[in-house]
């Protein structure tokens, strides 16, 4: 057991970035707030929105959502920081490798490994089916052996892995081209966005804002945890490290900056969405945003919708597997996973074969199995890795207290604590079957860790080699 809280310095890290295993300097702020956008913004936006008014906030939505931004928001700042601060790839599996030890930073790596896989996976599921539809539209009606896992009664989800495996093709290409596309779907997905407000706002009636808060203060609360999910994906920026221009200056304006935009699009459609209708027409309602734009006469709000929801997931698709491939590249290089998945391609500076099995993992996943509890995984891995950074900040600031940080998580160890304690509450929310799994993902995690990882992990090898001498 000796060695496994073994923490990896700093300077070995940002001298890991100047090595032929780094990666191509190529990210400005502004990809990175689009990176991030990328992520957050997928389909919830489309369809939790009417079902958090109607089941739970009623007209006081935006408020919800506010809250829900507030919480990760706390857990932003503290990314923000470590990310200024260590800007390497890895995400919470480095600044836990950094701050905590190495028997944490697998942990949250294996966690996360988890989280990325399982949502790529079950984000494709949800492409396929829109895309589907939206060929079936215009006429286009593919066989359902072609677009069902078995367990549904078809063959292979082949849309599914088609787009996994297109997006795969892009990010070996490089970060460059994967940014530029990125940049494309994320226009045209809050170009639709505040299409809806713009044509939906002359529409709003102050009556329909009344009873303000129907569930009283616990509905709005409860609110707040079901739309705290439409938030998630900002920790995905913090991937990109690596790949940044100026990573101590302009990470947490990614982090931060691309929060704050969502959230200020989540509140712009809260608001509309319950004046134009009133809130308790959106219980049955899976497609709030179409159906508000139907009741004012604007009938091709489906196809706005579908346009809107493929960009959407298409960019989570795009920003998930890139994250994926660059935990699974920071683990290798570290020696905790084989060290050919840390190998860069040296013309487009990008980790290939890591790409590849991320490529062949979810596709597997999309194409041959359904995702129903299974998809909480994401959301139960997700509050995993914030309470890991929470913690990690308090840690690196009591230890370091001379690194350098360009950014500054403000009323340390309050705030981190605060975030630690609201994802802790947030995560027992969720079902038990979820919470089990979680458990048994972490414990096969542990078995490889002490079979493979620990035996090859560099930093054990160092720690060895100078107790030698």
């Amino acid at each position: 057991m000796k060695g496994i809280f073994s923490v990896k310095p700093i300077s070995d890290l940002l001298n890991e970035t100047k090595s032929e295993k780094s990666l191509k300097k190529v990210l400005s702020p502004f990809e990175l707030i689009m990176f991030g956008i990328g992520a957050i913004v997928g389909t919830g936006i489309f369809v939790i929105t009417g079902l958090a008014a109607a089941n739970y906030s009623g007209p006081a939505l935006f408020i919800s959502f506010i809250l829900a931004a507030i919480v990760c928001g706390l857990a932003a700042l503290t990314y923000a920081e470590f990310a200024s601060s260590v800007p390497v790839s890895g995400s919470a599996y480095t600044y836990a490798y950094v701050s905590l030890g190495e028997i944490w930073a697998w942990i949250i790596g294996w966690d996360l490994i988890l989280e990325y896989t399982v949502a790529i996976g079950s984000v494709a599921i949800g492409w396929s089916g829109y895309i589907t539809q939206l060929l079936s539209n215009i006429g286009i009606n593919l066989p359902a052996a072609l677009v069902n896992p078995p367990a549904a009664g078809g063959i292979v989800n082949l849309p599914a892995i088609i787009i996994i495996v297109l997006i795969s093709l892009l990010l070996m290409a490089g970060a460059n081209q994967s940014a530029m596309v990125n940049n494309i779907i994320v226009i045209i997905k809050v170009g639709v966005i505040l299409l809806f407000i713009l044509l939906a706002a002359p529409h709003v009636k102050a009556a329909n804002w009344h009873p303000f808060m129907p569930y009283g203060t616990s509905g709005v609360l409860h609110g707040a945890a079901y739309v705290f999910y439409a938030f998630l994906g900002f920790d995905a920026v913090s991937t990109t490290a690596e790949e940044v221009k100026r990573p101590q200056k302009d990470l947490p304006k990614g982090i931060i900056g691309s929060l704050l935009i969502c959230t200020l699009l989540y509140i712009g459609v809260s608001v509309v969405l319950t004046g134009v209708v009133p809130y308790y027409k959106f219980k049955d309602s899976s497609a709030p945003v179409a159906f508000a734009l139907e009741q004012i006469g604007i009938n091709w709000g489906s196809s706005l919708v579908s346009v809107g929801a493929i960009c959407g997931i298409t960019s989570v698709l795009l920003v998930m597997s890139y994250g994926g491939t660059r935990i699974i590249f920071a683990m290798s290089r570290d020696g905790l996973l084989p060290e050919p998945l840390g190998r860069v391609n040296r013309k487009t500076k990008t980790p290939i074969l890591s790409t590849i099995i991320v490529c062949v993992i979810t596709a597997s996943i999309a194409g041959f199995f359904p995702l129903d509890v299974v998809s909480e995984l994401i959301n139960i891995g997700t509050l995993a890795a914030f309470v890991i950074v929470a913690i990690g900040i308090i840690v690196l600031r009591k230890k370091r207290p001379d690194l350098k940080r360009s950014f500054k998580c403000p009323f340390v160890p309050v705030l981190p604590i605060i975030s630690a304690v609201l994802c802790i509450g947030l995560a027992l929310l969720l079902n038990n079957i979820t919470k089990l799994r979680f458990v048994i993902w972490l414990a096969l995690g542990l078995l490889i860790y002490f079979l493979y990882g620990r035996k090859h992990s560099l930093l054990a090898k160092e720690i060895a080699e100078n107790e030698s001498q």
